[in-house]
C-alpha cells in the first residue's frame, strides 16, 4: 500500500523536528564546545607559559575579566584579591548554578620540553623562585573561558543563572595572607545570588585524556598542617645526662604519631595519614640544642576522624615531652575541610557527565588523600568536584608524571570534554531539580 506523498513528507517533517527539538541544546553544546576547542588550547598555553602564584593572578585576572566581558556577562574582579566572578542570566527563570576554575600556579620549575613551557620567576615568602602551572589550573581556567563562551551564546535557552568562579590562590596564599576558597567564601562569593549547587573539575594527569571519573560522598581529603616545638635543655654533646635532648624527644613523637594512624584510628572507615616533612635542630655535632621543631600535614576523609586526630597529636606529643621532662608546643592550622560530593546531587548529574565523555569514559573512582580547597564551596550549597582526565592516550598511568612535580604534563588535546561537561550541567540541572521534588538535596554536613 503506498503512502500518500504530502502525509508521507508531513511525518518525515515531524519527525524531524521533533527530533531535532529534542536535542537542539545537546548538539549546541556539543558543536559549540568542539568550535571553541582550539581557543581553550590557545589560552591554556598562554597560561601555561605565564603563571602565577597565589593572590599575584593579576595578569590572568585581566585576561579572564576582559574575556567575559566581551561575552556581555556582568564580572567583579578582585574578589579575594586577584578572583574574578562572572554573571550570566538566562532567559528562563531557575535555580543559580556556580562553575568553579582555580587560577594559580606553583614555585616549582619546569622540566617539560614544551614550546610553551614556563620560564618565569617570581618572588616567593622572600626568595626568587621559578613558577610553573604544576597542577593543571591553567586548563581548569581555559575549560570554564570557553564555557562561558559557549554558554553565553545560549543565553536564552538557560534556565536560570550561571555564576563562573575564577579563584585565587588553592595551593594556598602565601605567608599569613588570606586567600583561596575561604576568603571567597567569606567574601559572599555564594550569595547575591545564592548558589543552588556548585560544580567543580580537576584535571588528573594518570587518567587518560577524554575520561571523567567522580565518587558520591567523601572524594578529597581535608588537610591540616602542624608544628611542634619540643624545647628541651642545652648541654655538650658528650655529657648528654645534663641535657633533655629535644632531638630524642621530637623522634619518640614522630614514632608515636604513626600509631594513631596504626592503632588508635579505625582505617576501615576512612584512610588517615599523618606526615612529618620537616625536622630542623640543632647547629653542631657536639651540642645537644635546646630546641627541636616538627612540621608536618594530617590527611583524613570523615569530618570526625579530622577532629580526633588533631586530639590524640596533641596528647600525644605532650605525654611523650613530659616523660622526658621537655615541654611542647602544638599547633594546627586547618588548610581545607573534606572535598564531599552531595550524593543526591551526584545521582542526578551523572548522566550529564556520560554525555560530555561518552558512556563508556566515565567511571567512579577511590577517594584520595590529595586536598582541595573547593570543599569550602560545598558548606554553602551541595557541591560536586570530578576529575576530567589528561593522560595521553595509552600511557602507563604508573609512569605518568605526578602534579606538583618538574615533569608534570598533561594532553589537552580533549579539554572540550570539560566544557560539554560544565555546559550539560547548566542546562540539566534545573530539570533535574525539578523532577527530583521540591526537596533540596541534602548536603551532608561536617
Amino acid at each position: 500500500m503506498s503512502i500518500p506523498k504530502l502525509t508521507f513528507l508531513t511525518g518525515i517533517a515531524w519527525l524531524f523536528c521533533a527530533v531535532a527539538g529534542a536535542q537542539t541544546v545537546q548538539q549546541q553544546v556539543d558543536q559549540k564546545s568542539k568550535a571553541v576547542l582550539s581557543k581553550v588550547i590557545e589560552w591554556r598555553r598562554y597560561l601555561h607559559q605565564h603563571p602565577e602564584l597565589g593572590n599575584r593572578e593579576f595578569n590572568t585576572m585581566d585576561m579572564v575579566a576582559k574575556h567575559l566581558q566581551s561575552l556581555g556577562i556582568e564580572v567583579k574582579t578582585g574578589v579575594a584579591k586577584t578572583g574574578v566572578v562572572g554573571i550570566l542570566k538566562g532567559g528562563k527563570p531557575g535555580p543559580v548554578v556556580a562553575l568553579r576554575a582555580d587560577m594559580d600556579g606553583l614555585p616549582v620549575y619546569e622540566r617539560v620540553n614544551l614550546p610553551f613551557a614556563s620560564k618565569d620567576s617570581a618572588e616567593y615568602l622572600g626568595q626568587k623562585v621559578a613558577v610553573m602551572h604544576a597542577c593543571g589550573h591553567d586548563s581548569h581556567v581555559a575549560i570554564l573561558m570557553g564555557t562561558a563562551e559557549v554558554l553565553a551564546s545560549m543565553k536564552k535557552e538557560i534556565a536560570g543563572t550561571v555564576k563562573f568562579i575564577f579563584q585565587p590562590a588553592e595551593e594556598g596564599p602565601p605567608g599569613t595572607e588570606e586567600g583561596g576558597a575561604p576568603l571567597m567564601v567569606k567574601e559572599g562569593v555564594m550569595d547575591n545570588p545564592t548558589v543552588d549547587a556548585v560544580f567543580g573539575l580537576h584535571i588528573a594527569s594518570a587518567t587518560e585524556s577524554g575520561t571523567i571519573k567522580y565518587k558520591a560522598g567523601p572524594f578529597m581529603a581535608s588537610s591540616d598542617w602542624f608544628t611542634i616545638k619540643v624545647k628541651g635543655k642545652q648541654a655538650h654533646g658528650s655529657a648528654p645526662w645534663n641535657s633533655i635532648d629535644p632531638i630524642v624527644t621530637a623522634t619518640q613523637i614522630i614514632n608515636g604519631l604513626q600509631t594513631i594512624v596504626s592503632r588508635q584510628e579505625n582505617i576501615v572507615k576512612a584512610p588517615v595519614v599523618i606526615t612529618v616533612g620537616k625536622f630542623h635542630s640543632g647547629l653542631r655535632s657536639n651540642i645537644i640544642p635546646e630546641e627541636a621543631l616538627l612540621e608536618g600535614t594530617i590527611r583524613t576523609l570523615d569530618s570526625e576522624m579530622q577532629k580526633e586526630v588533631h586530639e590524640r597529636i596533641k596528647r600525644m606529643a605532650e605525654n611523650i615531652a613530659e616523660a622526658n621532662g621537655a615541654k611542647v608546643d602544638v599547633s594546627i592550622d586547618t588548610k581545607t575541610l573534606v572535598t564531599f560530593n552531595d550524593s543526591a546531587l551526584v545521582n542526578m548529574m551523572v548522566p550529564s557527565l556520560q554525555r560530555a565523555a561518552g558512556a563508556g569514559n566515565i567511571s567512579t573512582s577511590q577517594w584520595t588523600t590529595g586536598a582541595e580547597d573547593f570543599s569550602y564551596f560545598g558548606t554553602k550549597a551541595p557541591a560536586f568536584f570530578f576529575n576530567l582526565g589528561g593522560m595521553k592516550k595509552g600511557m602507563d598511568p604508573e609512569k605518568a608524571p605526578g602534579h606538583h612535580t618538574p615533569d608534570f604534563y598533561i594532553d589537552d588535546s580533549q579539554l572540550d570534554v570539560g566544557v560539554k561537561a560544565f555546559c550539560n550541567i547548566v542546562f540539566d540541572y534545573p530539570l533535574a531539580k525539578a523532577n527530583a521534588g521540591k526537596t533540596e538535596p541534602k548536603k551532608k554536613g561536617f
